[in-house]
């Protein structure tokens, strides 16, 4: 295998009512919404014609049904580690409720109360990456943005809070992999509709 062949995709999962106002869900599992089932199958249009030798999910029920409508759902394995951050007393909170008691508030910055810190999210992925830098052949990840954005940091050996630098919206296509054996973003919040 060559690191220049080698990509792993990333697909954050489809709109969720929560997510369409900017609610904080880490651990809740919610469903898609309409709009993210309808984003989930062009997911799986977009990727009809890609074979992947790893198909990884998040266990939380909008990430492995985004998965499953594209698709993938036969093939994948469900990792604890791509569950998303535990945002804790802040679940189900936007920025602005929390930046009403918080002024300036950054969770990259400040993190949360009773749920996990930026080191704990990271060291979950970082259990992930020696997997995907391993396998003979491409990989393709389901799981959500905060968490999928601390990854993508780690794979560039960048700090976990480097992850705030990539936006991520719901039903988009990412693509990390390699320059010669540098680790780069080959592709970064790709609409598929």
């Amino acid at each position: 295998m060559t690191h220049d062949a080698h990509e792993v995709v990333l697909v954050r999962h489809g709109e969720t009512e929560w997510s369409r106002s900017g609610k904080h869900t880490g651990r809740t599992d919610i469903p898609l919404a309409e709009r993210g089932r309808e984003d989930a199958r062009a997911v799986g249009d977009a990727l009809r014609n890609r074979t992947f030798a790893l198909v990884l999910t998040s266990p939380l029920t909008r990430a492995a049904e985004t998965c499953r409508l594209a698709g993938f759902g036969e093939a994948a394995v469900q990792r604890d580690e791509l569950r998303e951050w535990d945002y804790g007393a802040y679940e189900g909170r936007t920025t602005a409720e929390i930046r009403r008691e918080r002024p300036g508030w950054t969770l990259w910055r400040d993190g949360v109360p009773e749920g996990e810190s930026i080191e704990e999210v990271a060291a979950r992925v970082d259990r992930v990456i020696p997997e995907l830098r391993s396998i003979d052949g491409d990989a393709l990840l389901f799981a959500h943005g905060h968490v999928l954005r601390i990854l993508a940091a780690r794979w560039l050996g960048l700090d976990p809070s480097g992850g705030r630098l990539f936006a991520l919206d719901p039903a988009t296509l990412s693509a990390l992999g390699y320059e010669r054996e540098t680790p780069v973003v080959r592709l970064w919040n790709q609409p598929v509709t």
